[in-house]
């Protein structure tokens, strides 16, 4: 198959189930109108989500759909198409999200279209394709095998704000918050320049505690320009010191806690409880309905304890691949000697690494 074939706009394939579709989401205003329709779509569907990927990453979108082209949609699986040198090609649906639901209702679509997906394998020698759906699959598609499962988090914002604080737990969440009004940290909320360093600063810091890289600025310099007034960094001050930052994210009726970080050194004044709290009181605000605290790896129980103490409803995000993909076991040697080695690295090094990693990540 030519270069030019395979960049065409549309491109049709004949099934026993269906007939399969593609396009550039970012190319489409059907892609976005069709969001608007679905109450499934989250932030990570958006074209904006999608372009601070293709800019910071090269990742180049696609979306499946039975709908024929110059028709408005009834279902559609977005992907990026990943090629780096060093973990060759895939389908990923979606980088870098926490999930992305498969935005089809009729079985056989999504047979027909998981058939498709099986032909881009082979003809573009993919090395695997990877879903990350909201609700089950297995029993649509018995081919495809689980690949992760995560801890998802999310909190109703129904109630009064004054009744939602009575839920969180006590001692970890409500004196937390107190503490920092008694020690009288400051706020500051945006997306300026100034913000986003004083966020990656504490990322940086963060990161290195954990031992992992840390995202590219640039991915976060994308994603304001993307996404706007959606994205929110929110910093804690403690006599003008930054100790403690959120980044969240808002669509339709939901707001999305996607990155946190602080200074260990200032962990004891509650930073981070007093931003999520604002947060969340801002959600109420703006009528949204959902406060959504993201996924946490399952053997990450300081995490997952953390965020079961805001009264959040639990639930299981549950990956699925074809074929299996391999994921790095977190107990492995290999897995063990990269964190020592990222925990012991100076500061000012966190960035180059992350730069070199993150795209081959996704």
């Amino acid at each position: 198959m030519t270069d030019s074939a395979r960049n065409r706009r549309y491109t049709r394939r004949s099934k026993k189930l269906s007939k399969i579709f593609t396009f550039d989401p970012s190319q489409d205003l059907r892609w976005a109108q069709f969001l608007e329709r679905r109450a499934d779509a989250s932030v990570f569907h958006t074209h904006g989500w999608i372009e601070a990927l293709r800019r910071t990453y090269g990742y180049e979108p696609v979306v499946y759909t039975s709908t024929p082209p110059g028709r408005d949609l009834s279902d559609g699986l977005l992907f990026c198409r990943v090629h780096t040198w060093l973990s060759q090609r895939r389908l990923i649906s979606v980088p870098f999200s926490d999930h992305a639901a498969c935005l089809m209702e009729d079985g056989d679509a999504v047979r027909g279209l998981f058939s498709s997906l099986e032909d881009e394998v082979a003809a573009r020698d993919c090395r695997y394709i990877e879903i990350r759906p909201t609700g089950p699959l297995a029993n649509l598609l018995p081919e495809i095998r689980e690949t992760a499962q995560f801890i998802w988090h999310r909190l109703s914002l129904e109630k009064s704000p004054s009744a939602l604080y009575s839920s969180f737990d006590k001692d970890c969440v409500q004196r937390k918050i107190r503490r920092a009004e008694r020690e009288h940290l400051t706020y500051a909320e945006g997306h300026s320049e100034e913000l986003l360093g004083q966020f990656y600063q504490l990322l940086l810091l963060t990161h290195r505690r954990h031992g992992v890289p840390p995202q590219p600025i640039a991915w976060f310099r994308n994603l304001i320009a993307c996404l706007g007034s959606d994205i929110k960094i929110r910093v804690a001050y403690k006599d003008g010191i930054a100790v403690a930052s959120i980044v969240t994210l808002t669509y339709k009726r939901s707001m999305v806690y996607k990155y946190g970080c602080s200074d260990a050194r200032y962990h004891r004044l509650g930073g981070v409880p007093f931003l999520m709290w604002r947060a969340i009181q801002d959600a109420k605000n703006l009528s949204l309905e959902e406060f959504d605290l993201g996924r946490s790896d399952l053997d990450n129980l300081g995490l997952v304890r953390f965020k079961d103490e805001w009264d959040a409803q639990r639930s299981t995000l549950t990956y699925w691949g074809f074929p299996r993909r391999v994921r790095p076991d977190p107990d492995g040697w290999d897995v063990k000697a990269a964190k020592r080695i990222m925990a012991n690295l100076p500061t000012f090094a966190l960035p180059t690494i992350g730069e070199l990693l993150y795209k081959h990540m996704g």
